[in-house]
């Protein structure tokens, strides 16, 4: 077999975007990643396409939030809104958009809530929520939504919604095999999305649950979405490669927060190369089957 080689168009960079004008905003224990307005955002994603990266997936901040994350799905969301500025100026930059209320709830949990504080979600409510919201997005020009609440039949919910509402070209990344981790970290502090109580262990998947992530893959691509998801990706380099060899389907996986944060500060103290180590890391993920990753290092990588 030939050596796994990595390729700029093998990247999805992730960026985290806030209101106003001229921000770019430093994130605690996230070194090197940044939340940016939308000007700004400009900026990034004309640098990105000068370095051949083609493919960004953006995560919205918002600056109010409520119990149903109903600033997720207003028309002028702030995601929708930084869709449409990028589609703009950039109208052949593949734009994606994750789809999920944690970040817009007051609780920080992926859904609405049943009540009480036992963690349960109410599977209609949210469904018609991230449907409202993948809407949005494609309203405003979205290639790819990413629903990545973890919500039973959410693909199925979405592509019918895209489907009534006239946009059968936007495509679904769906986060199919997305594990309750310890690695999602310094996105959390970047999303301001870490849950108010309890934990995300009732509807993220447990680690050492190898036949339920097949599963939900496999649920996925039944429902409807164009490409399947492992998330994070270091931990569950064998469910990359399982899914892979049992689906035979277009497959990402994501390189987490965590993960990179480990790289960075790893170099940092002088344990290792960190640019040898990110090529190591990358390549892994590429070798063990993702056709595309999901990655804070992919701008460092195309530089290189």
């Amino acid at each position: 077999m030939p050596a796994v080689r990595l390729r700029t168009r093998d990247f999805i960079l992730p960026y985290f975007v806030v209101g106003g004008k001229d921000k770019k905003e430093v994130i605690k224990n996230f070194p090197g990643v940044f939340r940016f307005s939308f000007d700004r955002l400009i900026k990034e994603a004309d640098a990105c396409l000068k370095l051949g990266l083609d493919k960004i997936l953006l995560f919205g901040v918002p600056e109010k939030k409520d119990d149903l994350g109903s600033a997720a799905y207003e028309e002028n969301s702030i995601v929708a809104q930084a869709v449409r500025e990028v589609k703009k100026e950039f109208p052949c930059m593949v734009v994606m958009t994750d789809v999920c209320l944690c970040a817009y709830t007051t609780h920080g949990h992926c859904g609405v809530l049943k009540p009480g504080l036992d963690c349960r979600i109410d599977s209609r409510r949210t469904l018609d929520a991230l449907t409202k919201m993948a809407v949005r997005h494609a309203e405003a020009g979205a290639d790819w939504v990413a629903p990545s609440a973890m919500a039973k039949k959410q693909v199925a919910a979405i592509r019918a919604a895209l489907d009534k509402n006239g946009f059968k070209k936007t495509k679904i990344l769906g986060y199919s095999a997305k594990f309750a981790s310890n690695f999602y970290g310094p996105f959390r502090q970047a999303a301001d999305s870490a849950p108010a109580f309890g934990d995300r262990s009732g509807y993220q998947l447990d680690c050492g649950d190898t036949k339920a992530a097949l599963n939900e893959i496999g649920a996925d691509i039944k429902e409807g979405a164009d490409m399947a998801m492992v998330k994070p990706a270091l931990s569950y380099l064998d469910i990359v490669r399982l899914a892979k060899q049992k689906f035979g389907f277009p497959l990402a996986a994501y390189n987490v927060s965590g993960e990179y944060a480990f790289v960075k500060y790893g170099a940092k103290t002088g344990l290792w190369d960190e640019k040898k180590m990110v090529f190591e890391v990358l390549t892994s993920i590429k070798r063990a089957g993702a056709d595309w990753i999901i990655t804070y290092h992919a701008k460092d990588v195309a530089r290189s």
